[in-house]
């Protein structure tokens, strides 16, 4: 039951990432003036939305996962740890 609420909350933290790191993306002053938001159009370079998108996407993605993956391998060896020393 621990494991596939582990497993449930991973993939939520995942999805949570996936689709807030776009978003913080597109709020950078960067990322506006590639979308066409400097002055007169100056800077303005559509091909970030094929280059760097993606990449927000799959890092928003892969770093709650890893996280939470650290996370649980922690408190696995901890838990370990704790059952051997009561044997």
């Amino acid at each position: 039951m621990r494991r596939n609420a582990v497993t449930f909350g991973g993939c939520a933290l995942s999805l949570v990432g996936a689709l807030t790191a776009p978003l913080l993306w597109l709020d950078t002053d960067r990322t506006r003036i590639h979308l066409g938001r400097g002055f007169e159009g100056e800077g303005t370079d559509y091909t970030v939305l094929l280059t760097e998108l993606p990449l927000v996407v799959l890092t928003g993605a892969a770093l709650p996962l890893l996280a939470c993956a650290l996370l649980n391998r922690l408190l696995d060896g901890r838990r370990d740890r704790a059952s051997d020393r009561h044997r």
